[in-house]
């Protein structure tokens, strides 16, 4: 083992990777060194390749500010990973995440995204530009807005996504802006104030603002709203597990997640992928499908295991409600429990049905014209639309997330 790392580290060196104690350097037997870049590549001390997919594109530098272990991910050209874990993630350019990030799988970093020191990710999608502070836990979320790195989405020091319930449940994704408007790159961008947390799953609108030290716990689909709170009352009162008074807004907002998240997929199948170039080649195109792939399997998953404890829900409400007992919450609870297999079929089967192609067609025009104007640098493609040829892209991609949504709703009518 330590001998093919050794003949490994010597192939990198050879062409031109930067390794300056290649002694304190391991590098997986299953690692591809053809994958790895050789322009301007800086590898560090105690950084330790591994996968068979690791991709590491020119001009990225890893492991500046400690180790750095990788396994599985794709990082593309002048990434910064400064020191930490990262697994099966994938990284686009300009991304830079600093001190003792820890990003697991199922998270994308689009362009000039970046973290803070301390920084917790998984399942996690940042559209560029997003900026993350430090000592941050935000898992299973996707968040959007900002036209540019100095006028960005952020989400300040010291927050969390809340994404673990008391029911011991994470169907918790919270959809901070949206794919539809969000992937234009021309929409008000959001504050997350530090010290502060959002209990999933919420839906926030463009230009939310949420004040430091707030926890906010509801949806805000109203543009340009400052949300603020104090410390929450004291109290004691007594508790009982799996009742979902609320299983409603979480089935829904959970319906609407996965299907911005399969409109995402449409639009990296039929727009990411005309960008294909030396700093988006088609490995790291691949990974982008990959993790995405891996960002919707698990949100079924995850509604699926809430739907399998609706039939528990239901004897504990009763019990707890007692002459209280809502008919429209138990046939909610009903519903999704005995229809989960016909959902779950219907949103899998959403991601490969035939669309309306009439919008999509425009806006690839518009696309291929860019490209042609000004390359295949895909933020500077993106900015260089109009608003009707924006309005043209988000209305294809909102009519993807709105037939998702609702056919999934005819098969739970009670959520309606």
């Amino acid at each position: 083992m330590k001998n093919q790392s050794r003949s490994k580290i010597e192939k990198l060196q050879q062409k031109g990777v930067k390794i300056p104690n290649p002694q304190g350097v391991e590098i997986g037997s299953e690692v591809d060194t053809n994958k790895i870049s050789g322009d301007g590549v800086v590898i560090h001390a105690g950084c330790k390749l591994y996968g068979s997919s690791t991709l590491i594109l020119r001009g990225a530098k890893i492991g500046y500010e400690g180790p750095v272990t990788i396994e599985s991910c794709q990082v593309g050209p002048q990434v910064e990973l400064k020191e930490g874990f990262f697994k099966d993630a994938v990284f686009l350019k300009k991304v830079s995440m600093g001190f003792g990030s820890n990003v697991r799988e199922g998270t994308i970093l689009e362009e000039e995204s970046s973290g803070a020191h301390t920084v917790g990710l998984k399942q996690t999608i940042l559209f560029p530009f997003v900026t993350l502070g430090s000592i941050i836990n935000f898992c299973d979320c996707l968040m959007s807005g900002g036209t540019s790195r100095k006028n960005h989405s952020e989400v300040g020091s010291s927050y969390i996504h809340f994404n673990y319930t008391p029911n011991q449940d994470k169907a918790t994704p919270s959809l901070i802006g949206d794919v539809p408007r969000g992937v234009m790159l021309n929409q008000r961008p959001i504050f997350l104030g530090g010290q502060g947390g959002l209990v999933g799953p919420c839906r926030l609108e463009f230009g939310t603002v949420i004040a430091a030290g707030s926890i906010f716990r509801k949806d805000e689909l109203r543009p340009e709203r400052l949300l603020f709170g104090g410390m929450g009352k004291g109290g004691n009162m007594p508790f009982t597990p799996g009742i979902y008074y609320n299983i409603k807004r979480i089935t829904v907002n959970n319906i609407i997640y996965i299907a911005n998240l399969i409109a995402l997929e449409h639009w990296y199948t039929h727009i990411r992928s005309q960008f294909i170039s030396n700093d988006f080649p088609e490995p790291l195109f691949y990974g982008l499908k990959e993790k995405l792939d891996m960002a919707i399997g698990e949100r079924i998953h995850r509604l699926k295991a809430l739907s399998q404890k609706m039939s528990d829900s239901v004897r504990a409400y009763q019990h707890h409600a007692k002459e209280n007992t809502s008919p429209l919450i138990l046939q909610q609870k009903n519903e999704l429990y005995k229809r989960w297999t016909d959902l779950e079929e219907n949103l899998k089967a959403k991601r490969n049905a035939v669309e309306k192609t009439s919008l999509r067609d425009v806006f690839l025009e518009k696309i291929d014209l860019g490209i042609k104007t000004s390359g295949k640098d895909y933020i500077s493609v993106i900015k260089g639309l109009s608003i009707e040829d924006t309005k043209a892209g988000t209305g294809w991609l909102q009519g993807i997330v709105d037939h998702i949504t609702a056919e999934a709703l005819k098969i739970i009518p009670s959520f309606v």
